[in-house]
């Protein structure tokens, strides 16, 4: 039988990240049956690298160590080392980064962890160099530290499983344990160490455990965070685009009408845009700044980034008029069509932070490219004045493009008309384009994961309708089918992590049934189309009988039929993503207005009431929770929309691709695009109940639910229903007047609106 520790078997993954260690020799293993069981059977440790494709510092250590013949020996010879890339194996990397965040206080990639043959840890680490270096931190070498292990593997074996018991029973309190399933775990020291300071006392928390004024504490807690003077949250570099935090600050702005918290909003988003941080030329997002001035970014661009953050831009857009945010949502999405898109719909990982061996290549410029690649001499100058491109540049001699001068400054500079400056600098965004593509391209990781594309999917859709833009809710549906088509197995009712090159891997994770579920939704709400809401449905029923533990009352990241690891991870804090727990809690608070027998209300409830200290000791680390527990709060919103424009059940299961929002009548498209409604739950539906038969059929309930109950067009044009809570205004044929009903004081009279409307209020949520 052919050893697996005997050679490097990278080659026969798919991963881009894996096969980029494919050549080193370090003999790499997957991980998977056969390399666990070596190392139960040689008894050696495992040493576990996990990173991603466009990592920089994953590079470097590759370079530094794993390519290197000296370290590659200690490795193969008193180890098992094995790579997994952690947009593959999201529960791997949630464990081992916990470990190293709770030991170390902080995370990130490459990250390095030296494990018994069991997978308990016994130290942890990111990025080492080989050997000792102060420039590279006060960390010990690569080496040094392989070496010291394969020694005292076999001279102090009980200290360093002692250690790695002590290490996994704490893994188990922190990502495990709740306090339902019968241990407090590290909850009760999170309210005790956060109570003062959301200044929320238990006495104050609602009938779900948490205070009424959820949103008002993120929102507070997120103006204690901010920058004031460069935006962002925090007071120093690197700075994150933290998207979550950003839309509760907007939703607490319409809430309580309070100006700094649009301000805080707006600020970091209008230094995010100006930044370094946003691409000017090519536009989209890199992953994050280096400092605190938003100036020189980490160039890896991400899918979820380039997904997330044009959804808060919207939302800005929508609630200020800024033409700029609109501006900045649209770019992006060319971005991710030109750059990310599949041909045949789906959206790919990552763009790698360099080119030609350089971080940032791709990206930076001199006065002396730019007039190279600018015929026009003026022109060139303006850009560069513009972008702030000089001769010694902000990075490494060379300049990472930002906002630098207004356009009334450069119209007084070069006594011009504004209107001159925007048509130089839109032919000097061109010819800077044109001349990049000439470059040497970042490598991309043409992965397509199921989760990403949600956010995708949910993000474009949101755009189709913001912007008017049929292109965009055709990308997202597209999108939709072709990870329904090659990651969805409908007889099963399954869902698949990973597809590369027609090579499909991975279980997925509850991150990938709720995020493309909530993609689903979204889609569902633009178009119309019951397919998208059935296979939502389908998605959360998923949700429930795999990563729901009605025992802890809590939603894991992992299935319930999935691979035992040391400890059965959850995923409550918002990280570069949003937690999957909070999105699947929002999730089916809004799907059980479709199916209220099958108690996604009740799984969503107890999931916030089991985590309810947490959201109110630290809010700003689960922004995705806190938001979900405010809807339950306060009830949400519904926004029925019944009209003949909405399509028949099944239109769409031939395979036929629609194009546009055929769901929504022109009037309130356009009115629903210019309203603000955070969470809502819009629902278009057909006009007549009697052509509800085949919705009803398509999403698998036996009677109409509340949401769509005797909610029918009215005197032969689209009729609009909104309710907030338990109330809801007349039916209307202007969202306008549906929403100012509340605003009028009509709310008073629940009864009696239920009443005009036709409905009985106790069939209502």
């Amino acid at each position: 039988m052919d050893d697996p520790l005997s050679r490097n078997r990278l080659d026969e993954e798919a991963s881009p990240y894996l096969r980029q260690h494919a050549d080193n020799p370090v003999h790499w293993q997957p991980w998977d049956d056969a390399a666990l069981a070596a190392a139960t059977a040689t008894d050696r440790p495992i040493f576990l690298s996990i990173g991603y494709s466009s990592c920089h510092w994953c590079h470097v250590m590759a370079e530094e160590s794993f390519e290197d013949e000296e370290v590659a020996a200690v490795l193969n010879e008193s180890f098992v080392p094995i790579k997994v890339d952690r947009e593959e194996r999201p529960d791997l990397d949630r464990i081992y980064q916990t470990i190293c965040q709770l030991v170390a206080g902080g995370g990130g990639w490459p990250l390095s962890v030296w494990l018994t043959p069991e997978g308990k840890p016994f130290y942890v680490g990111t990025y080492f160099p080989k050997h000792e270096n102060p420039q590279r931190g006060n960390v010990p070498g690569f080496l040094d530290i392989c070496e010291s292990f394969a020694a005292s593997w076999q001279t102090d074996r009980e200290e360093i499983e002692n250690r790695a018991r002590q290490w996994t029973d704490a893994l188990q309190d922190e990502l495990e344990t709740t306090p339902a399933s019968g241990a407090a775990g590290d909850d009760s020291a999170e309210v005790a160490d956060g109570a003062a300071g959301s200044g929320a006392a238990a006495s104050d928390a609602g009938d779900d455990g948490v205070d009424a004024d959820v949103l008002g504490n993120v929102a507070k807690a997120a103006l204690r965070a901010t920058d004031r003077e460069y935006g962002g949250f925090g007071s120093g570099g690197p700075k994150f685009p933290q998207p979550g935090r950003i839309e509760a600050l907007l939703r607490s702005y319409v809430r309580s009408g309070t100006d700094d918290a649009l301000s805080a909003a707006t600020g970091t988003l209008d230094a995010m845009a100006a930044g370094g941080l946003y691409d000017h030329v090519g536009g989209g997002f890199h992953r994050y700044a280096t400092d605190r001035e938003w100036t020189v970014p980490h160039f890896e661009k991400m899918l979820y980034d380039n997904a997330e953050l044009p959804r808060v831009y919207l939302a800005a857009y929508q609630l200020t008029g800024r033409e700029a945010y609109a501006t900045i949502a649209r770019e992006t999405f060319a971005f991710l069509e030109r750059e990310f898109r599949h041909d045949d719909g789906g959206f790919f990982s990552t763009l790698d932070a360099r080119s030609e061996g350089e971080e940032g290549a791709f990206y930076v410029w001199t006065p002396a490219a730019v007039a190279e690649a600018i015929d026009d001499e003026r022109t060139a100058d303006i850009a560069c004045d513009r972008f702030g491109i000089t001769d010694g540049g902000n990075f490494e001699g060379e300049t990472v493009l930002t906002v630098d001068t207004s356009i009334p400054e450069l119209a007084a500079a070069y006594d011009c008309s504004e209107s001159e400056i925007v048509d130089r600098l839109d032919d000097a965004r061109g010819a800077l384009f044109e001349a990049r593509g000439d470059r040497v391209r970042p490598a991309r990781d043409e992965k397509i994961l199921a989760s990403w594309n949600g956010l995708a999917i949910s993000s474009l859709a949101r755009g189709g309708l913001v912007l008017g833009e049929e292109t965009y809710t055709e990308l997202a549906t597209d999108a939709l089918a072709f990870v329904r088509e090659h990651l969805w197995d409908a007889s099963a009712a399954r869902l698949a992590r990973r597809f590369k090159d027609g090579n499909v891997k991975g279980t997925g994770y509850l991150d990938d049934y709720a995020f493309l579920a909530r993609g689903a939704v979204d889609a569902y709400a633009v178009t119309g189309d019951v397919d998208y809401l059935a296979f939502a449905l389908d998605l959360a029923r998923v949700v429930v009988e795999e990563f729901y533990d009605a025992d802890a009352e809590t939603l894991y990241l992992t299935p319930a039929a999935g691979e035992t690891l040391v400890t059965r991870p959850q995923e409550l804090q918002d990280q570069s993503t949003p937690s999957s727990a909070g999105v699947a809690a929002s999730l089916l608070l809004d799907l059980d207005a479709f199916a209220p027998d099958e108690g996604f209300a009740e799984v969503a409830g107890a999931v916030l009431d089991t985590h309810a200290n947490r959201i109110r000791g630290r809010p700003l680390e689960h922004v995705s929770l806190a938001l979900a527990a405010d809807k339950r709060v306060r009830g949400g919103t519904e926004v029925v929309i019944a009209s003949d424009a909405t399509p028949p059940a099944g239109s769409s299961a031939d395979g036929e691709k629609r194009s546009g929002p055929i769901g929504l009548p022109d009037a309130i498209r356009t009115s629903l695009a210019s309203t603000y409604l955070p969470d809502a739950v819009v629902s278009p539906r057909p006009a007549t109940d009697d052509a509800l038969e085949g919705w009803l059929d398509a999403i698998g309930v036996a009677d109409a639910p509340p949401i769509w109950s005797r909610r029918e067009q009215r005197d032969g044009e689209p009729t609009v229903y909104v309710c907030e809570g338990r109330t809801c205004s007349p039916p209307s044929h202007s969202l306008a007047d549906a929403l100012g009903w509340f605003e009028g004081g009509g709310a008073g009279s629940p009864t009696d609106a239920s009443e005009a409307a036709g409905l009985d209020l106790d069939d209502d949520r």
